[in-house]
């Protein structure tokens, strides 16, 4: 389609913005360079967990190129504090919750292997590097914690003030009662799944630019953050720097995936350092620095069980779950554990729920959300016990779904923790997938393989995750010649908000998308902003900008009822025209936008401009799918192919069905990732991270990605304006449940009825040859 055309939701345009990222145009924080910038360079922790007994920086500062060299001495000179967790669900007993500051420099220990330690800032990276190797630190070796062993009694603690290893706790619903449904259950279903830490690894590593405005004494900061006015007010908090001495700029981002969304001491200590120096700073991290200290996802260790009667159906549903959440917490720590106790019940009818998490200090790297941040983890554990039973109380397993499937007519339906399901067909849902995937005709294709010496399984697992959260705000400003410039409090990190928010736009106003331009990320053009995660952008952003767009056609009724001497009831907005209803007197967009920027002669309640402002409040919706994936299985090396992937998915409404099928395919791929190579591993004994490179840490490779047939059985939601409800977790939530599930089913005549994730082909083997 031609982008000069005008559109709406739905349209099929391709992304406006990918001709600049392609052909070398984008604007990367790691791709500026200033007059006399200098390099940050940070001095990390060999060792998990140790007393620092002194850090001397003398030789370092007379290295070649240094303009300083700076440990935690001279932060406490300044008072400079540190960061702290800004949300704990209320769930969590404050007196019983152990929430510490995570200081920007560690001082008197380090507690996971990369604790920033020191600061070297030099003319020159390499300098910066050099000087760094100079730095004498004294540590004191002490005994390190990981999750599998950080809540036996005898644990190290990693605080030493600390009662025990467990930051908070969080306990939902009503356990005296689930317990009543689990003793008087016709059967009981257990499973105990350990889910692996995992590494957001964006394409564009974390990268960070601050320098001082010598004119009005201003301070920007570049940063390749998800919310830059979340950024600005920790940075104005913590460095005392006032709010409006403070821009906060975050241009292109090449992934985020909610690894992004913390505030890091990185972003603190070059703003820190600039003004030490009095000259621009940078820092980029390293890879091998992005898998040591960027923010973890995932983790966690659950015990599930499931109360069913002798018909299958679910009775109760109890869970414990243990959370890693690292040395540190980060900022929005509260998050994975209280979704891991509320993102039940998916699709299904569970009368009872009870669940307890336990977030839980290790000596590794802060964990926070990562795309999906606790809904893929519980997806996991219900789908598996569902299965699990199913195939213990010898039900089909398609049957056992059904059975137990939340129906459309119970809709509106409240959930056992608190959720309100606004609508949904799950069962439609269940039944287009299995008619997309030829469900019927797998034994013929199980055969096939079978014939090629390879045992062919196939997997179904449901998902419901909720999406939206917090209010947001939209700006939309009417140029004097009809061009439009969207303001948006959100930000893309690769989604495609350029070409989304520019086509809805395009329609509402009746447009061509050339005439529409957004603006994101930068503090000092966008008011206010809560940025990008947990599904939100379009259902919150896209509601509204819809509310401004409804202001400015507003506006436009009122000025053209004027200068078309009619009454403003009488005024119709179609195709970029004003009309007076029934006549063909009529004005353009261009002429009203003309016609409102006036020097005089217009009446003063028009005012000036077409310009309109809109919020929304982020009332949640639940996006929910279908997944269902076919396997080959290598018996004699234990390797797994995925051969085909189907995927229908409720989406309530879709902005632009290319963009979605992007999300879908990079949500499959981080899904495919985490079911069998992904996994961040540390020591046991000494805490060293062994996953440190790309020779270790197994991503996701373009060979094994199956074909995926996708389709959507959409059921517009009313929370929001646009009926939308999100579509950039799926592949997330389905896929490891499905993958695993098809490898069961594979492996079938072996017996085998558990597999670790990441399934692995060495794990495969092992349990193939143990039989």
């Amino acid at each position: 389609m031609n982008r000069d055309t005008p559109s709406g939701l739905g349209a099929p345009i391709r992304r406006v913005e990918d001709e600049r990222l392609l052909t070398g145009r984008g604007h990367f924080v790691d791709d500026m360079a200033m007059p006399d910038m200098t390099y940050m360079h940070l001095v990390r922790s060999p060792h998990a967990h140790a007393r620092i007994l002194s850090v001397d920086t003398k030789s370092a500062a007379k290295a070649s190129g240094v303009l300083g060299v700076y440990s935690a001495v001279d932060l406490d000179r300044e008072n400079v504090p540190g960061l702290s967790c800004s949300w704990v669900p209320p769930a969590a007993s404050a007196n019983k919750s152990y929430l510490p500051i995570q200081p920007l420099l560690a001082k008197n220990k380090v507690r996971y292997v990369g604790d920033p330690v020191a600061l070297v800032v030099a003319d020159s990276l390499s300098h910066a590097k050099d000087a760094g190797e100079l730095v004498e630190i004294n540590y004191d070796l002490l005994s390190s914690v990981t999750l599998v062993d950080a809540l036996e009694p005898d644990a190290t603690r990693v605080w030493d003030d600390a009662e025990s290893n467990v930051a908070f706790q969080i306990e939902t619903g009503d356990g005296e009662a689930v317990d009543e449904q689990f003793a008087v259950a016709a059967h009981v279903t257990r499973i105990k799944v350990h889910y692996p830490r995992a590494s957001a690894n964006s394409m564009e590593p974390r990268s960070t630019l601050a320098y001082r405005d010598a004119m009005d004494g201003r301070v920007t900061l570049c940063s390749s953050a998800q919310a830059p006015h979340e950024v600005k007010e920790v940075i104005s908090h913590v460095l005392g720097i006032p709010q409006l001495d403070l821009r906060v700029i975050a241009g292109d981002v090449g992934g985020a995936f909610g690894m992004k969304g913390q505030v890091y001491p990185e972003e603190m200590l070059v703003v820190w350092a600039a003004n030490k120096v009095a000259r621009p700073v940078k820092w980029t991290a390293e890879r091998s620095e992005s898998l040591s200290a960027d923010m973890h996802g995932r983790h966690q260790i659950a015990e599930a069980m499931l109360a069913l009667d002798e018909d299958g159906r679910i009775l109760a549903f109890r869970t414990r779950v243990t959370i890693d959440v690292g040395a540190y917490l980060s900022k929005q720590a509260g998050v994975p554990p209280r979704n891991a106790t509320i993102s039940y019940p998916g699709t299904y009818h569970v009368p009872l729920i009870h669940a307890i998490a336990k977030a839980t200090f290790t000596n590794t790297v802060q964990l926070g959300p990562y795309r999906g941040s606790g809904k893929p983890e519980a997806t996991y554990v219900l789908e598996r016990l569902v299965e699990q039973a199913a195939r213990e109380m010898s039900i089909d397993p398609i049957e056992m779904r059904r059975r137990n499937l939340i129906r459309a007519a119970d809709m509106p339906y409240q959930t056992p923790v608190g959720y309100i399901y606004d609508c949904g067909d799950f069962e439609q849902v269940l039944n287009k997938t299995l008619e997309l995937a030829d469900w019927n005709g797998f034994e013929s294709r199980r055969g096939f393989s079978e014939g090629l010496g390879m045992r062919r399984g196939i997997g179904l697992a449901l998902h419901c995750q909720r999406a939206g959260t917090f209010s947001e705000r939209m700006e939309i400003r009417v140029e004097s010649n009809g061009q439009v410039a969207l303001h948006v409090g959100t930000l893309s990190t690769g989604q495609g908000h350029e070409t989304m928010f520019a086509q809805m736009v395009s329609g509402w106003l009746g447009l061509q998308m050339s005439d529409v331009r957004v603006f994101q990320g930068d503090t000092d053009k966008t008011l206010f902003g809560r940025g990008t995660f947990a599904q939100r952008s379009m259902s919150t952003g896209g509601s509204a900008l819809k509310v401004a767009a409804d202001q400015v056609i507003a506006k436009g009724k009122r000025l053209s009822a004027w200068m078309l001497e009619a009454s403003e009831e009488d005024i119709d907005f179609e195709g970029g025209m004003f009309r007076v209803a029934g006549t063909d007197r009529a004005v353009s967009f261009r002429e009203v936008a003309a016609k409102s920027y006036l020097g005089g002669g217009l009446p003063s309640e028009f005012g000036v401009g077409l310009d309109g402002v809109g919020s929304h409040d982020g009332t949640y919706t639940f996006p929910n799918g279908c997944m269902i994936c076919e396997v080959e299985v290598d018996t004699e090396t234990g390797h797994i192919r995925i051969d085909r992937l189907f995927a229908i998915d409720d989406v309530g409404a879709v902005v632009n069905p290319l963009t979605l099928e992007g999300q879908l395919h990079g949500s499959i791929s981080m899904g495919i990732g985490e079911s069998l190579v992904e996994q961040v591993l540390h020591d046991r004994q000494s805490g060293q991270l062994l996953t440190g490179s790309f020779m270790d840490y197994a991503m996701p490779r373009a060979d094994m990605m199956p074909n995926v047939t996708h389709d959507v059985s959409l059921v517009p939601t009313q929370t929001n304006l646009l009926g939308v409800k999100g579509g950039s977790e799926a592949g997330n939530c389905g896929v490891p449940p499905a993958v695993v599930h098809a490898v069961i089913d594979a492996l079938s005549p072996w017996g085998i009825t558990e597999i670790p994730l990441p399934a692995t082909p060495e794990r495969l083997w092992q349990l193939i040859n143990a039989v």
